[in-house]
């Protein structure tokens, strides 16, 4: 009786298939036609796309510029975002098989590919990708899956062409430091301490608050942003995630284990044992961390601009502009080189993908497509013309009341939808430029530098400086990386590499946390306590694992 009916089921299965793709046929998934038979996709009557994005905030899509993308392509969009943290979302989803049209994975992609939840998009790129075909030109293979399956899966995430025209991820200091101290040149740890230690010997308090010379994230994920990359940072390392990397050869090494990143935990150490680390560095929350830096009473920290954008804006909105920061490129000693202003080439990687289950494929693909259009360019990165920017001597010039609350409120892109929709959509990038010659963003340097704040242009005046950048090697001197940055491949879930780099992960983060905070009698016991239980865990086969992953992707973008 059970195979009888498991056998009408799915027969019954097999006849709503053939219906289904009957119905597919007749329509052909454009996306000119609506939901009902002989409609079209409109602002009026739009097909609604379900996306799913493991970055951002709870935010619907109605701002102006999702409404003028809805006019201009009949598509609306509905947000996700996870739901009890990202590292169980996409888990979730595969188990359900219950997938949204468009999802944004980060990391976790290659499990989407695994299960079979996301579709190969090669022959849509050829057969109706104009937009994205000429966007990434002979990039495209940047955004094959591996050497063993050269798919392409996503698109978007970053900007294929890169002006370095700023820096993030490196140690920043407050403006009123330097001046207080005559400008002083700093460019090591020492020379970063030792202005520290005497500006915090000065104003112990400010504004009646205990003043913190130095402040990290530890209590999160955030943690490989604000302790592991610095550590890499300051002694040359090109950012990797948690490997260095010889872009020659493609060896690849798990970071921890060099003796340069315990030399800068060491002094981590030294700075937590003489107070002049935050002592809730490692225990504090996100929003008291942002707290601590809008209230002007933080001297120093190691993070991406992108964290600390919402402080940053609040010092400013509160006359604290001394109270801002100016990125340096600090290193471990000057035989050292920063890395800051790196060209890592457009990395691939990471993008939107499109669900195996969705209904609407090609409509979803044809949304991807006109995203990476010129028309949508200009639109996601300036807005609306009359409302955000204007025409001036055949020009784009933003108005100086967005570009006052581009700068200066938390809230600007998220209520306007002006930068909102550039990431992680397929983009072209900063420096990159229209078919009349024109930047296809607003964030030039001469932008850049006009838009620094009063302290900052005193500041770089004294230094005699026109940006910050200037302060670090250039770009043209540090070269194109041949592999990307290794924090971006597609592992494959349930491999040794992700097995074992997952564990290391979790040790270094643990056992590099109490070092710092322990006693420095016993941090060189603490360090190689660390390095033999990684040992232990054969640390080594994932090395020969990121090494072998190294080599192949260079071999299939070609830089080998």
């Amino acid at each position: 009786m059970k195979s009888t009916k498991l056998a009408l089921s799915l027969f019954i299965l097999f006849l709503l298939g053939a219906f289904l793709v009957g119905c597919s046929n007749e329509s052909e998934n454009t996306s000119t036609e609506g939901e009902g038979e002989g409609e079209e996709y409109s602002a009026e009557n739009p097909l609604t796309l379900s996306f799913y994005s493991e970055d951002g905030a709870e935010k619907s899509f109605d701002d102006p510029v999702a409404q003028a993308i809805t006019e201009k392509t009949g598509i609306k969009l509905d947000m996700q975002y996870p739901v009890g943290g990202n590292e169980e979302t996409v888990p979730l989803m595969i188990a359900s098989g219950d997938y949204p049209d468009l999802i944004f994975a980060k990391g976790d992609i290659s499990k989407l590919i695994e299960a079979g939840g996301v579709i190969k998009l090669d022959d849509l790129i050829e057969e109706k990708g104009d937009n994205l075909k000429a966007m990434y030109g002979d990039q495209l293979d940047c955004l094959r899956n591996t050497i063993d399956d050269p798919s392409i899966y996503t698109v978007g995430t970053y900007g294929v062409e890169g002006a370095y025209w700023s820096t993030s991820g490196s140690f920043q200091i407050q403006l009123d430091v330097l001046r207080e101290l005559g400008y002083p040149e700093i460019k090591t740890l020492e020379d970063f301490e030792a202005a520290l230690t005497e500006y915090y010997e000065k104003y112990p308090e400010i504004d009646g608050q205990k003043t913190l010379p130095l402040s990290l994230l530890g209590s999160d994920w955030r943690w490989l942003i604000t302790v592991g990359d610095p550590a890499a940072a300051v002694a040359g390392i090109p950012g990797d995630g948690q490997w260095a990397i010889n872009d020659d050869t493609g060896e690849a090494t798990y970071k921890f284990l060099l003796p340069e990143l315990k030399e800068y935990f060491k002094w981590l150490n030294g700075m937590n044992d003489k107070g002049l680390l935050d002592s809730e560095s490692f225990t504090h929350t996100y929003d008291t961390y942002i707290s601590k830096l809008s209230s002007g009473r933080v001297l120093s920290i190691a993070d991406q601009d992108w964290n600390i954008g919402d402080a940053d804006k609040a010092l400013v909105a509160d006359g604290k502009e001394w109270r801002t920061y100016a990125p340096l490129p600090v290193t471990l000693g000057e035989e050292y080189v920063s890395q800051g202003l790196k060209d890592y080439g457009f990395a691939g990687g990471w993008g939107i993908a499109i669900s195996s289950t969705s209904e609407h494929q090609e409509e979803a693909f044809e949304f991807l497509d006109w995203m990476a259009s010129e028309e949508a360019q200009i639109l996601t990165n300036w807005g609306i013309e009359g409302e955000n920017y204007d025409i001036v001597d055949g020009e784009r010039v933003m108005k100086e009341e967005d570009r006052e609350r581009m700068n200066n409120d938390p809230d600007y892109s998220k209520e306007t939808g002006v930068g909102y929709y550039v990431y992680p959509f397929p983009q072209w990038g900063n420096g990159a430029v229209d078919s009349n010659g024109q930047p296809i963003t607003p964030n030039s340097e001469e932008d850049i530098i006009n838009n620094f704040n009063t302290a900052e242009k005193e500041v770089l005046e004294e230094y005699q400086m026109e940006n910050w950048i200037d302060w670090f090697p250039p770009t043209e001197e540090l070269g194109v990386s041949n592999h990307g940055q290794a924090f971006n491949y597609s592992i494959q879930s349930g491999s040794e590499l992700e097995i074992i780099q997952q564990k290391a992960d979790d040790l270094t983060e643990q056992r590099i946390t109490q070092a710092i905070l322990g006693d420095p009698a016993e941090f060189d016991a603490a360090w190689e306590s660390m390095i033999e239980e990684l040992e232990a865990m054969n640390i080594e086969k994932a090395n020969e694992e990121m090494t072998q992953k190294t080599k192949d992707v260079m071999e299939l973008w070609g830089t080998n």
